[in-house]
């Protein structure tokens, strides 16, 4: 069986029941994304944004099942990166039945990232406001300006108003070139500088985050969670069955 999850939040009502034809169309059962169950399935997919992907990819990693992306949200970061139309997810079915290629997952605290895990403003921004959110963001770089997150990152201390780890590595447009390469890659803002960490090619990447606080607030992919110190971030390398329409 092949299966695809929507979330029914995200885009709109006309273009939701159009997908639904067209799954249903091609033998496709599509089900609420509140209802992961895929005991069944051959091949999974999720209908949605950033925020949606990660709870199925979870399932499709567990089972080593083939997954499918149809970029329903707003910005589509991991959609796009995968070279998919985020304007077209009709045509996005395809790769039900299309070529497959492996990328890597990013996991924190065992939690699935697919783009990247921050903390500090923008992570606070997304728990007050949610991602996108501009101004609510200039307010809390001003207060982390004055009193910076200090963490200890893979046993360097830091004091930053954004921490952001990504999985590969992030152009200066923020994208990814590749999905594939092993890296787990960290990017710092502190007080209007923005550094790269650091940058480890090496297969099964991995290192620690030390909070002086013994919860942290955290935005992974874009969703607001609350994550305990110390954060251990890990790349699974290539470990993730990705379809892509040919």
């Amino acid at each position: 069986m092949r299966l695809l999850f929507a979330n029914p939040s995200s885009g709109s009502a006309d273009v939701l029941d159009e997908l639904r034809r067209e799954a249903a169309r091609r033998g496709i059962e599509v089900r609420d994304l509140a209802e992961l169950e895929a005991s069944d399935a051959e091949v999974v997919g999720v209908a949605g944004g950033d925020g949606s992907l990660a709870a199925v990819a979870g399932v499709a990693l567990d089972r080593d099942l083939p997954f499918v992306v149809v970029p329903l949200g707003t910005r589509n970061h991991f959609a796009r990166d995968l070279g998919l139309d985020p304007d077209d997810p009709v045509a996005a079915l395809d790769a039900f039945d299309g070529p497959e290629r492996r990328v890597d997952v990013g996991r924190v605290n065992g939690r699935v990232f697919l783009n990247n895990v921050s903390l500090g403003a923008y992570a606070a921004t997304v728990h007050e406001e949610g991602a996108g959110a501009l101004a609510p963001l200039t307010r809390w770089l001003l207060r982390f300006r004055r009193a910076p997150l200090r963490l200890q990152v893979d046993g360097e201390e830091r004091k930053v108003l954004v921490l952001l780890v990504g999985n590969n590595e992030y152009d200066g447009r923020g994208s990814r070139e590749r999905l594939d390469a092993g890296t787990l890659s960290v990017y710092a803002l502190e007080r209007g500088r923005f550094l790269r960490l650091r940058r480890d090619t090496e297969l099964g990447s991995r290192f620690v985050v030390h909070a002086r606080l013994p919860r942290v607030q955290a935005a992974i992919d874009g969703e607001p969670d609350e994550l305990d110190s110390p954060l251990r971030f890990e790349l699974d390398r290539c470990a993730l069955r990705v379809r892509i329409a040919g």
